[in-house]
């Protein structure tokens, strides 16, 4: 089991994400935008950069649904390699086997 506290500040920054995504789309619509002139799509970038970090989708931590897990995770089923094994060995995920020799 992962830290809570890790959980918990990868929640915190998927709300930020969706709290901030139509102002930080609107603003990058602008900087990006070779038609306006180079003094709004500067004053863009510097409202963009006035944004919280963690409100930027590339922070979030793909983190397992059950365990927290951040690493061998798998993004279909949204939960690590050892949950996936542990519920395939009960038997909780149908057509999965659980092999062994």
């Amino acid at each position: 089991m992962a830290k809570k506290s890790a959980v918990n500040r990868n929640n915190r920054v998927k709300r930020l994400v969706v709290q901030f995504a139509d102002k930080r789309k609107a603003l990058k619509k602008i900087a990006n935008d070779d038609s306006l002139p180079l003094e709004d799509r500067f004053d863009a970038r510097l409202k963009l950069a006035e944004l919280p970090r963690n409100s930027s989708a590339v922070r979030i931590r793909n983190r397992c649904e059950i365990s927290g897990r951040p690493r061998g995770y798998y993004r279909k089923l949204r939960m690590s390699r050892i949950a996936l094994r542990d519920l395939g060995a009960a038997g909780h995920i149908p057509g999965l086997v659980k092999s062994s020799w």
